[in-house]
């Protein structure tokens, strides 16, 4: 019985991510923020509107190191999305936060994917919701890289 759903399971799952990524750079990458790549939003995202975050902090969140994650993020800060100032403790650390541009970029983002969770369990009930959640659980522990 295992078997039995395997290949579907599988097809499924890799056309989830493809339509998810297409999907998601139509619906974030608009006019307004056409300056900037689907990658480059999720690192917005990973910088986020709270406490400042250090480089290592933010390349950690996103699974990259800090050399390729400063590549970027030059990018990000001529565009004006982010900002980046060193530490007044030490001179070595360098903190980044969003600029207003950076903050709407944010939102906007969060809001493709509010309307996304919406849809996916708008017809679930309760017991639908959490089975589903402990699968992607399932899903999120094999693909995230252990230490």
């Amino acid at each position: 019985m295992e078997g039995k759903y395997n290949k579907g399971l599988n097809e499924m799952l890799v056309n989830l991510f493809n339509h998810v990524m297409a999907v998601e750079s139509q619906a974030v990458i608009t006019e307004e923020f056409k300056d900037i790549t689907n990658n480059d939003m999720h690192i917005i995202e990973a910088v986020g509107i709270g406490e400042p975050k250090n480089m290592s902090e933010i390349a950690k969140c996103l699974s990259v190191t800090v050399g390729t994650l400063t590549t970027n993020m030059n990018g990000l800060e001529k565009k004006g999305y982010i900002e980046r100032n060193r530490s007044k403790e030490d001179k070595r650390v360098v903190y980044t936060t969003l600029t207003e541009r950076g903050k709407k970029a944010f939102y906007h983002h969060r809001d493709f994917h509010k309307k996304m969770i919406k849809a996916a369990v708008s017809d679930l009930d309760d017991d639908e919701k959490r089975m589903l959640y402990k699968c992607l659980i399932k899903l999120d522990k094999f693909f995230t890289p252990q230490d």
